[in-house]
């Protein structure tokens, strides 16, 4: 009985420690290889705005498209916005839904990201109140979004990313942003979503 327990002991032990290491490759490891892949595109980014032709081409995907900013979670709180949605994309930082207003366009720009793993760029949004700024940062200029509203939905609620979100058929005539993430954390259960609308668009800062 005692050599049994004693190895009941000595799995748990073991087990507890798997867990451990999994848990940290998932908070710390998965944050790792974003900030890398944040560092990266951030420089290719900033270099094309820098260059002296200017284009009007789509953003391939994968790359980035902006910079997105929010106040409320301090001054060094920026990630830089990749063009697409799929896993490969959400793990180099939050991205932007393809087909989707881009920034200060008419209609819904949408932009999903992960909440605990790959430096959990969504994280706080649940935070975000009525009247919070959203920034974000283009080329030549930095759009402002204010928070107007949060709901919690279900995965299948697609309609939370349309034009006019809610609204799939209508046309849309105002310059919205949502964001989207998991809900509540560490679950894949529902959705949090924050919707915006623009509140003023102004030069950009040259800074990093």
């Amino acid at each position: 009985m005692r050599t049994l327990i004693r190895g009941m002991g000595e799995l748990t032990i073991t087990a507890g420690l798997v867990f451990m290491l999994f848990v940290t490759y998932g908070l710390w490891g998965t944050g790792r290889y974003t900030q890398d892949q944040q560092d990266r595109l951030g420089d290719e980014m900033l270099d094309t705005w820098q260059a002296s032709k200017v284009t009007t081409e789509r953003v391939k995907l994968g790359k980035g498209l902006a910079m997105i900013r929010i106040p409320r979670f301090g001054e060094d709180w920026k990630f830089v916005v990749i063009e697409g949605v799929d896993r490969d994309d959400l793990r180099k930082g939050p991205g932007h839904y393809p087909g989707t207003a881009l920034p200060g366009e008419i209609g819904n720009f949408v932009v999903s990201g992960h909440r605990t793993t790959y430096s959990a760029p969504f994280n706080r949004l649940g935070e975000l109140d009525r009247g919070d700024e959203i920034l974000i940062d283009t080329r030549e200029q930095q759009y402002v979004y204010k928070v107007t509203d949060r709901k919690i939905v279900t995965p299948a609620a697609t309609e939370v990313t349309a034009p006019v979100p809610g609204h799939p058929k209508r046309k849309p005539t105002e310059r919205l942003i949502t964001l989207t993430t998991c809900h509540p954390k560490f679950s894949a259960a529902k959705r949090m979503i924050i919707f915006g609308e623009l509140a003023s668009a102004v030069p950009r800062v040259k800074r990093t």
